[in-house]
């Protein structure tokens, strides 16, 4: 039984969770001298995507949830960044190549989509329109 929150019902956090897994078995392969170098790098980039996913999921402010998928597309970046050093080096296939970077666009897609919905919370008509009234009511007891 998942709680009513749950992280993983996020379209978000499932295909981070695919690109996690995905890194995961493209780097076995790496060079040994890249174990604790460029496959640890990659491998923590990945997974920062779906913590920082599942930790905002759990924020209960939309300023908060969108702090950590600011930080989750920043891992992205980072990963983004190692995939094609990775490639240049021959250190990944072509199609290894270009499914990583289709997952990576797809994330960052869905990251923005979900942060314009935590935006959209942010900026509700309903939540300017409290902001109104109290800056009314401040001005009537002025």
């Amino acid at each position: 039984m998942q709680y009513e929150k749950s992280f993983r019902r996020l379209v978000v956090w499932q295909r981070g969770k695919e690109l996690t897994i995905f890194v995961y078995k493209i780097t076995k392969d790496f060079p040994p001298e890249e174990k604790f170098a460029m496959v640890s790098q990659m491998r923590r980039s990945a997974y920062s995507v779906v913590a920082n996913i599942a930790e905002g999921n759990a924020k209960s402010t939309p300023k908060d949830r969108v702090h950590f998928i600011n930080i989750a597309e920043g891992s992205l970046t980072e990963l983004d960044c190692f995939a094609e050093i990775a490639s240049e080096l021959g250190y990944l296939i072509r199609p290894d190549y270009e499914r990583i970077l289709e997952l990576i666009n797809k994330c960052f897609y869905l990251l923005k989509k979900f942060k314009e919905s935590q935006n959209f919370t942010l900026n509700s008509p309903q939540k300017n329109s409290q902001t109104s009234q109290k800056s009314q009511e401040s001005q009537k007891s002025q």
